[in-house]
């Protein structure tokens, strides 16, 4: 007997001896092509076709192979096929509703993409009419609002959500979109909220309708009152803020979970076994090779959160009561083509099984833990352009959350005390740390350790000048809120000196290549600066005395490196060059430093002279330092612990418009057909006659 194959809606015999068969459905869009109305020799055609099994894949191809004019031609039964789909979801029989919504989504993508190459008529004049556009899309939303909030299905609400991101993301630009106009008008957005309020839709649909209301909040948000902002940014409801923390988490936590087993992957392969004969020369090769599709578009949602809702801050700190401490095995998630700006959610059965799986050596958990360790791995490579936009969004959040007066309080709490297992890049000059010998600490502990990590491990020749501005500025910004509330904090403040003073060096080394491409003085003049604001006020938040006596031996020590630093500032502030006045500014902010090494200097030598000692040990010069504090004069140096707030609007407009531009390109392209597919829905509603 032939084999019957499938393809592009025809039923054929693989010998090909007869003539191809069309499917009933096939025959139906047919007759919407052509330009008389299908319903006059056919009473109950659009009855019936939401009867049978959408073929999509026909549709938007049909679509997409008539040129403007051809199309232009059967407007009419377009916009009848639009305005019978809308009716049709407020039928009760559910194979009805299923079908309307994925003719729908054929009928958005498969005009839009027409709209791409063709210019010369309107996307909503096409698929509704002028006339009708406004009733059609209230009566659209108002059908998807219902199904959204209904008890009924939730595969309805499954495909409800996948209209409506391929709604949003048909055009990559979805400011461009002015469809979504309608749905700024008719909002869905207090039904995206019961979604993520309700830990049963949440499970099921909290991934989507996150990523949703990310994309929604991102329209046209520069150039007029974009309702979804307004509302997220008053949200107060404590389930609904907790829903849309727990989402966001396990996305990053599936993540992290990715991550770590294809490092223990490297870790006991071959590869390792070669580096482990030959040393580790191969090292930084190994651990480029270790990636993990990155998620931007939860990322984005985070961000939102986070710079829209004061109240969201509070999520951050929250361990949640639904998470289990047992890391249940989950299956991999489906591998998809290579798209750096990944917005594919997170295995169902990680949704499922358990909230959200904590590592064995940690107690507690909570969204901010999660997301320094997603932010760790991140921002590792930034060698990659996509990457590098994701360590930029990681740094954003940082600074919105370190200028953040409650999430200080809660980051420098000493009674929120954490073990949060960073990820290191492996590098050859030091070893591994030990992941069960990490203290628990306050957790601004967790993100300077993140800051001078990343300072230490990026010095390199595509220098990030970008993202090390904006680490600098979290640690300053961190120290300014423990200069204000004067909260001494235990933490090992020479290991971020030591950072900041190698990063000088590598500017210095490097002054040539870097200043044919960037300002290299304002990331100086913000390093000095933090020195400036350690002279100046870390008696007031230093943990202890010898805390600050260290401040003063470091100087000292590295004091040739801030000699090197005048002088080139200096040869720079007195040529008449482009960088006079830049140059200027950070000569006139070693005042203090240079006044500190001119001061100590004599006596430190003094000293080894009167007790013949050619090399002084660390105990020695802080002995020298204690004694001569008194004599020494430094300069007050205004503006220390002020800096200017985060604005997105007038600097980073460009960096979210080509971000989300990106995400919407990935969300549509993760929209494939198979998503779409029909299988698990009939499956659900097969008891219905």
């Amino acid at each position: 007997m032939a084999q019957v194959e499938k393809r592009g809606g025809l039923l054929r015999k693989s010998s090909a001896s007869k003539k191809p068969l069309k499917e009933k459905v096939v025959l139906m869009y047919d007759e919407i092509f052509m330009t008389e109305d299908p319903s006059k020799c056919s009473p109950r055609f659009w009855e019936e076709l939401f009867l049978m099994k959408v073929n999509l894949e026909y549709l938007e191809g049909k679509l997409e192979s008539l040129d403007g004019e051809e199309l232009m031609k059967i407007k009419d039964n377009i916009n009848c096929l639009f305005q019978h789909c809308i009716q049709a979801l407020g039928e009760e029989h559910p194979i009805r509703v299923v079908n309307a919504l994925q003719t729908l989504c054929a009928l958005i993508r498969g005009v839009h993409q027409k709209n791409k190459s063709t210019s010369g008529f309107d996307i909503i004049n096409m698929l509704m009419g002028f006339d009708k556009a406004e009733l059609c899309m209230k009566n659209l939303m108002e059908s998807l609002d219902s199904l959204l909030c209904a008890e009924g299905s939730e595969s309805l609400k499954s495909l409800c959500l996948k209209l409506l991101l391929c709604l949003v993301t048909v055009t990559d630009n979805i400011s461009q979109n002015t469809i979504l106009e309608y749905v700024m008008i008719n909002s869905i957005f207090e039904a995206i909220l019961q979604i993520l309020s309700h830990p049963p839709s949440r499970r099921e649909h909290g991934y989507d309708a996150v990523v949703l209301l990310a994309l929604l909040v991102n329209y046209r948000k520069y150039e007029s009152v974009n309702p979804y902002i307004v509302k997220l940014s008053i949200v107060d409801d404590e389930a609904t803020l907790n829903g849309m923390g727990l989402v966001i988490t396990q996305a990053l936590s599936e993540y992290n979970r990715q991550y770590k087993d294809k490092e223990e992957e490297h870790q006991s392969g071959f590869f390792s076994a070669l580096t482990n004969m030959v040393g580790s020369m191969f090292i930084a090769d190994a651990h480029e090779k270790i990636s993990v599709q990155t998620n931007e578009a939860i990322l984005l949602a985070l961000y939102e959160a986070v710079h829209l809702n004061r109240n969201f801050i509070t999520v951050l700190a929250q361990s949640h009561p639904e998470m289990g401490l047992v890391t249940t095995p989950v299956s991999p998630t489906p591998t998809t083509p290579a798209t750096p700006l990944g917005t594919t959610p997170p295995s169902s059965d990680v949704i499922s099984s358990v909230e959200l799986s904590l590592d064995a050596d940690v107690q507690t958990s909570n969204l901010l833990i999660t997301f320094l360790k997603y932010s760790s791995i991140v921002m590792q490579d930034t060698k990659d352009e996509h990457r590098l936009h994701s360590g930029k969004l990681c740094l954003i959040i940082l600074t919105c959350i370190a200028e953040d007066q409650y999430a200080n309080a809660f980051l420098h709490d000493d009674n929120m005390n954490f073990r949060v297992n960073l990820h290191r890049m492996p590098m050859r000059h030091r070893k591994k740390a030990a992941d069960k010998n990490l203290p628990c600490r306050p957790l601004v502990c967790a993100v300077l350790d993140l800051m001078v990590e990343f300072i230490v491990t990026h010095m390199m020749k595509e220098f990030p000048m970008d993202l090390y501005v904006r680490c600098v500025q979290v640690v300053h910004k961190l120290l300014c809120y423990q200069k204000k509330c004067r909260v001494r904090l235990h933490y090992t403040w020479r290991e971020l000196w030591s950072a900041l003073i190698n990063l000088l060096k590598f500017l210095m080394s490097n002054e040539t290549v870097l200043l044919a491409k960037h300002n290299i003085f304002t990331l100086t003049l913000m390093i000095v600066n933090l020195f400036n604001m350690f002279i100046t006020y870390g008696d007031t938040f230093l943990p202890t005395p010898s805390s600050y006596d260290e401040l003063y031996y470091e100087i000292i020590r590295m004091h040739q490196s801030f000699d090197n630093l005048y002088c080139m500032v200096l040869r720079l502030s007195t040529n008449a060059g482009q960088w006079k006045e830049a140059a200027s500014k950070v000569t006139h902010a070693l005042v203090n430093i240079r006044a500190i090494v001119s001061h100590f200097t004599p006596k430190i030598e003094s000293y080894a002279a009167v007790n013949h000692i050619s090399q002084l040990s660390e105990e020695q010069v802080l002995e020298v330092v204690r004694a001569n504090y008194d004599t020494l004069t430094l300069k007050l140096q205004d503006g220390l612990d002020q800096y200017e707030r985060y604005s997105e609007q007038h600097k980073e407009a460009a960096f979210f418009k080509e971000l989300v531009r990106s995400i919407s390109t990935n969300v549509r392209r993760n929209l494939a057909f198979h998503t779409l597919s029909q299988e698990a829905l009939l499956k659900e509603f097969s008891t219905i006659s």
